[in-house]
């Protein structure tokens, strides 16, 4: 922090329970900000984690418990009529599914900035995606409902849009190491994406906070190093074992039968939308490129993603290749 702060900075930070959300609680403790992480009594996949653990993950913050989607619960328990400065939200949707997007990507996320703002904060950090520029999906829209919202609003914002995770690319890992192919849709090499370590990310979360040239922008970001495709990510696989590659091709037209059945049984079987949504949300992923989309060509540029940090993927699947992949459960809309 900047020495000549009069006092520590409070931050208040929800969706501290999250993949990147933990990262960025460590990162602002380090840095000497006076934290406060909200977060549910039970968290984590499955509501697996006690708020015995969740306290020792989130430690050197306070750890307050509560539900960020009642108004209620976020003043009575979260702020408690007290001061804070700034609001980090690493809010996102567990599944993607149409009435959880717009249960936390937009009204849990709007709670917290309203909760925010009359605790007297000025300032709101959020962690949004890439893929919201363009919107196909609902947790799409919701985000960008917020976005809206949040420039529209009288508080400062940095708006932080990541390319994708190292987590989201680790789903094969261990598949690929017990003698499977790598599975890929198409030739491998219809996307592209420059993934950001949880770490990298959390260090550029916490960097928007002082420095006033990420105030008030949308602010994409990726890694170190040259876009990477899922072929690569294959080769890259099998060369840190050792091994020839093997790959299994999935036609991506599979998603052009299955979408448009789940969206029709879905008229007559409601408990179906959140299916078809998740198919919708398979072939968005397998088509769309995880970098900045030049709004002149309409295409995704690697060039205009900028890359920040000094993890790389190969450095990420050495550890996991070695040590496993504890802490990087892929939650419930894992694709592999």
């Amino acid at each position: 922090m900047n020495s000549s702060s009069q006092r520590k900075k409070r931050v208040l930070i929800v969706g501290a329970t999250g993949y990147i959300g933990k990262f960025v609680v460590r990162e602002l403790v380090r840095r000497g900000y006076d934290v406060v992480s909200f977060a549910r009594e039970r968290s984590g996949v499955g509501a697996a984690t006690t708020a015995e653990e969740t306290r020792r993950q989130l430690q050197g913050s306070e750890v307050r418990f509560g539900d960020v989607t009642s108004m209620a619960s976020l003043m009575k328990n979260g702020t408690c009529g007290e001061h804070f400065d700034v609001v980090v939200s690493c809010l996102t949707s567990r599944t993607g599914g149409v009435k959880d997007a717009w249960m936390i990507d937009y009204q849990a996320t709007h709670n917290a900035m309203e909760a925010g703002r009359a605790a007297g904060a000025t300032h709101f950090l959020l962690l949004s995606a890439i893929c919201v520029q363009k919107p196909l999906l609902e947790f799409q829209r919701a985000k960008l409902k917020f976005e809206k919202e949040l420039q529209d609003s009288t508080m400062t914002y940095s708006i932080v849009r990541p390319t994708a995770f190292f987590k989201s690319l680790a789903g094969q890992v261990q598949a690929v190491k017990n003698g499977k192919p790598y599975v890929m849709f198409g030739n491998g090499e219809l996307t592209a994406c420059k993934p950001i370590s949880e770490g990298d990310l959390a260090k550029f979360m916490a960097d928007c906070i002082e420095d006033t040239s990420k105030h008030n922008k949308i602010l994409p970001v990726g890694g170190p190093g040259k876009a990477i495709t899922a072929r690569e990510q294959g080769e890259l696989l099998f060369e840190l074992l050792g091994r020839e590659p093997k790959f299994k091709k999935v036609p991506i037209q599979i998603f052009d039968v299955i979408i448009p059945l789940l969206t029709f049984l879905a008229k007559m079987f409601p408990k179906l939308e959140d299916k078809a949504e998740f198919a919708r949300i398979g072939k968005y992923y397998s088509s769309e490129s995880m970098l900045v989309l030049d709004p002149v060509t309409g295409r995704y540029d690697e060039e205009m993603t900028p890359s920040y940090g000094t993890e790389t993927l190969r450095d990420f699947y050495s550890r996991v290749l070695e040590q496993g992949l504890e802490g990087q459960e892929l939650g419930d809309h894992a694709m592999f």
